[in-house]
């Protein structure tokens, strides 16, 4: 065969920039197909809420919602200047101060011990992660019963140390602690469940290679463990981060946001303004105040926080 006919047959066996074209044309479609279900949900629950919210805050409504005056920022002139939401601002930030920190240091705790190769650990595994199959109400209903300043098992151990009974969801000066130990227990079986994951995932050459050099225990933690787990403990104090800004049922079931405000987070202010005030327009605003600070702290996270992480 000449090589005239070689190149014509060549040619002819490769595909058009037409063909190409249409073959992408295709490919797409067919993802679009594939995701349109997500689009449609993310669409209902999640995008026309957040473009709801946003246009609510800037209408004063009646008691159902529907807006009557456009008032521009005035919603959010008034509630930034009012000492309940700024009360309910200052809350927010002690709980997330109060359950952050100690929830992931608990957490990474437990995942170590779990991490350690001893018999029966499996049992304390199981024991560690089990606050995952409780809901937050049968949760809440327990430590309602623990914090009672009666019957309380809390107030009957203090009582044998000489400590008097303390009330410990009515005082002001304890009442947010005490929904914060709750929210800790409630939320530690799924960041030690994620970190034990992560351990486990580290090469055990690392270790042996650490132990023939003769270094400790703790030098292996700062120098091995933590480095290579941090891509995992990054991702937890992110999600914790954000669930202790939404959090609400334990603060609805233990406190109503009492005594004197001191739990009255910022998810609960948006929930007596909305639904028990009929205030829609103030609570629409304050939830757009908050989803803009969870925005915020998480960006500046992304950007601080993910320089020590190291991504192996």
């Amino acid at each position: 065969m000449s090589t005239i006919a070689k190149m014509a047959v060549s040619n002819a066996s490769e595909p058009t920039n037409d063909s190409r074209a249409k073959k992408m044309n295709s490919n797409f479609i067919v993802g679009l197909a594939y995701l349109l279900p997500s689009f449609i949900l993310f669409g209902i629950f999640l995008f026309y809420p957040m473009l709801r919210t946003l246009y609510l805050s800037l209408f004063a409504t009646d008691s159902q919602g529907t807006p009557l005056k456009f008032v521009g920022l005035d919603n959010f002139t008034y509630i930034l200047s009012d000492p309940n939401f700024l009360q309910s601002l200052k809350a927010t930030l002690l709980f997330v101060l109060y359950t952050v920190p100690s929830g992931v240091i608990l957490a990474l705790f437990l995942a170590l011990i779990a991490n350690e190769k001893l018999k029966g650990v499996g049992f304390f595994r199981t024991i560690f992660s089990s606050t995952m199959g409780m809901s937050v109400a049968a949760s809440s209903v327990i430590w309602m019963f623990m914090y009672n300043p009666a019957i309380g098992v809390i107030n009957k151990v203090l009582s044998v140390f000489g400590v008097k009974n303390i009330q410990w969801l009515q005082d002001p000066h304890y009442a947010l602690a005490a929904v914060s130990i709750a929210t800790v227990w409630m939320n530690v079986g799924f960041a030690f469940l994620i970190l034990l994951g992560g351990l486990q995932n580290i090469d055990e050459k690392l270790y042996e290679n650490a132990q023939i050099a003769g270094v400790s225990y703790w030098y292996q933690l700062r120098k091995i463990t933590i480095p290579m787990v941090s891509p995992t403990l990054f991702f937890i104090i992110t999600v914790s981060f954000i669930n202790s800004f939404q959090t609400f049922g334990q603060i609805d079931i233990l406190t109503k946001g009492g005594p004197i405000d001191t739990t009255n987070v910022i998810v609960y202010s948006i929930y007596k303004d909305a639904f028990i005030n009929y205030n829609i327009g103030s609570a629409s605003a304050q939830a757009v105040i908050l989803f803009f600070c969870i925005l915020i702290l998480t960006i500046l996270q992304f950007k601080l926080g993910e320089r020590k992480v190291h991504y192996q």
